[in-house]
């Protein structure tokens, strides 16, 4: 576990400097997908901190459209699918907004999950968002 979780961050540092998203735009996206998650997959806080390191990671790569079901697509799926129950991906499989985050519309990209849940509406509690962001609890 430590050998995957190094080289996640591995893997982010490098996608910092080849992103299209900016990295404070791609931590608030992943905070609030992981967010809806922890809220609808009933995560623990250690699933909860490894879905959003993986929705970081899958945000910082994905450069354009062929990202969004390929091969970045498909090893975040198989990351969350060693961190979450069974029945837990399950859920996941079945929730399109979770399992395709993006939708394409003629303004571009958006994560399909702004069309089930408001902007700023957070389950978790504020301490444990806000350390995500980087800012005193």
């Amino acid at each position: 576990m430590k050998a995957r979780i190094t080289l996640l961050i591995a893997t982010m540092m490098i996608a910092l400097t080849a992103s299209a998203m900016p990295y404070t735009d791609a931590r608030g996206k992943a905070l609030f997908l992981s967010d809806k998650m922890a809220y609808e997959l009933n995560l623990t806080a250690s699933q909860y901190e490894a879905a959003y390191n993986i929705n970081l990671d899958y945000l910082l790569n994905v450069d354009d459209e062929s990202d969004l079901q390929g091969y970045i697509w498909e090893n975040r799926n198989n990351d969350l699918k060693e961190v979450l129950s069974g029945s837990q991906y399950d859920k996941y499989l079945n929730c399109e907004w979770f399992y395709h985050p993006f939708t394409f519309n003629d303004n571009g990209w958006t994560l399909a999950v702004y069309d089930h849940y408001k902007d700023g509406q957070f389950f978790m509690g504020q301490t444990d968002t806000t350390r995500y962001l980087g800012q005193a609890n």
